[in-house]
Formats: structure tokens, sequence, C-alpha cells
């Protein structure tokens, strides 16, 4: 039995090299401009939760989850990452998670990484915080609901970009590849919704001082640290049972006929959320994600530590 999750970004060959190139571009400019910002607001406190968080997300991208149609989905983590850290934290956090996946996992292309970081991690915060925000002063009962609209219409920005990029690499046609993109991606997104709402109606019932970190508003605590730690690797534990149907992306590219120009990546350490020596196995699996969450944990402390000795 194939228990590793399925390929969830976009793989090299989806998009053509100038396409890439720009995309690249535009995600530097915007990581150089969240670690400039997050440099001048990074507090101690902040520095432990951005490691947490991206070890949640990265355990949480590991389950997709059956919607219509025989197809999956997955979290995209940005606006809950954004609302929880401020966006510039939160963009980094999503910009570390996407490179272990595409790096260690051999999730998403090389060359088109900076479409997936620019679609799945810069612009789902951006989005996701920009609507949290305008509810800010609402009640804690109304914000979670706000989250949940901003969370939904992250991941049809992100699915509406990518259509975008399809298009302008000649894979696909544009008035083919909107439709289906964002119609598999409406009910994907109603998913991130639910986790995100979820997410943060826990945090404000438990630790509503951790939302707002950015400002050092957080109380200083290990507790929380070691039960979020513990959360991610909870999840990492039902991996194995995730859904096997394609993601959203890949059942366009099936149904659409483009699938077969995606390309494997040149080479191979843990392919697939798999450990090679330990098979496709639900061990495995587990083995893989636990890596994982330790590993883009480790990067966001030593990336938040290395900035706050700049500060």
């Amino acid at each position: 039995m194939h228990y590793s999750p399925v390929p969830m970004h976009i793989p090299d060959g989806f998009l053509s090299l100038i396409v890439s190139i720009v995309c690249w571009a535009a995600s530097a400019a915007i990581i150089g401009l969240a670690i400039s910002k997050t440099n001048k607001a990074l507090g101690e406190k902040q520095i432990p939760l951005m490691g947490v968080m991206a070890a949640f997300i990265f355990a949480a991208q590991m389950i997709n989850f059956p919607v219509a149609g025989g197809t999956s989905g997955h979290l995209l983590g940005g606006a809950m990452a954004a609302i929880v850290l401020g966006p510039w934290a939160g963009m980094l956090v999503m910009t570390s998670v996407i490179a272990v996946q595409g790096l260690l996992f051999q999730d998403g292309g090389l060359v088109v990484m900076g479409a997936n970081i620019l679609n799945m991690g810069l612009v789902t915060a951006a989005v996701g915080y920009g609507l949290y925000r305008s509810a800010s002063t609402q009640s804690t009962t109304v914000k979670p609901g706000v989250a949940g609209v901003a969370a939904w219409l992250s991941v049809m920005t992100g699915a509406l970009l990518t259509s975008l990029e399809l298009w302008l690499s000649g894979t696909s046609q544009l008035q083919m590849v909107i439709p289906a993109m964002l119609g598999v991606h409406a009910l994907i997104g109603l998913g991130e919704a639910l986790i995100t709402v979820s997410a943060l109606a826990f945090i404000l019932r438990t630790r509503p001082d951790l939302l707002g970190a950015d400002s050092e508003s957080a109380k200083g605590s290990r507790g929380w640290v070691v039960v979020g730690a513990l959360i991610s690797l909870a999840v990492v534990l039902i991996s194995p049972l995730a859904s096997g149907d394609p993601d959203g992306l890949e059942r366009v590219a099936i149904n659409m006929g483009f699938i077969d120009t995606g390309l494997s990546a040149p080479y191979s350490i843990i392919p697939d959320y798999t450990l090679p020596f330990l098979g496709e196995t639900a061990f495995s699996t587990i083995a893989a994600g636990v890596i994982g969450v330790f590993v883009v944990g480790a990067i966001m402390m030593l990336v938040g530590r290395g900035m706050k000795a700049k500060a």
C-alpha cells in the first residue's frame, strides 16, 4: 500500500522559464521586504512561536482531505501564519516550509519554487492578513468567522495566480484553467477555512495573548511551545490516513491533459514523504514527517534568532 501523501506543489515543467524567473524575482523582492520588516519588529517571545507555527503548518500540509470528484486538498496555512504572527513573519514561516518541502522532500520543482512560494506562501499571507485586519476591532466571536473567510479567499487568490501562470506559460488555455482551478479550490478553501477557524478559536480561548505576538504582547511560557510541538507531531502520526486522491492542481492537470509535462526532481532525498530505506509504509511516512517537523521548526528558530541578533 502507498502511504505517502500525493504531490502538492507545482512541479518543474508546468511553467515556462520566463514565468518562473519572474516569480522568483517577485518572491525574492517580497521576502527581502519581509526580512527587513521582521528585523524591525521581531520580539524574543515571537521566535519560538515562529518555529512552532512552521512545524505545525508542515505537518498539517501532509494531511490531504477528500473533496468532491475524487480530488483531495490540503491546508496552505498562509492566512493562519499571518494572523498569528503578523504578515511579514508569516511570510517567512511559509517560505521556510515550502523551501524545505521542495529541497528535502522533492515536493514541488526547484526552478518553479519561486512560484510555489509566491502562490502558496506570500500571497496567501498577505490576502489572509489584510482581510482579517478589517475585523481587528470586532469581538472574539466575529474574528474567527472573518478569519475563515480570509483563509478561503487566500486559497482562491493562490489558485487564480497559479492559473494565470499556467496560461502565461502556454500550458493551458485561460478560459479553461481558471474555472477548473477556482472550482476545485473553492471546495478546498472550505477545508482551509475550517482548520483556520478551529485553530484560532482554540488560541483565543486558551492563549489570546499569542495573537499579535509580533508586538511583544505574548507572555513568556515554555508550555505552549511544548504543546504546539506535540500537536504537530500528533498530526504527523495520522498522516498515513491522508487521502491518496490527486490534489486540486494535479486533478486539473490530469483532466486538462498537461500532467505529463511535469518533471521529476534531479535528485532524491526523502521523496514523496517516505524514507527510501523504510519503503512506502506508514512508519516511513511518519518518520519522514517527524524529520520535516524538526527541520522546519529548527530552521525557523535559527532564522529568527539570527535576525534578532542583528536587530
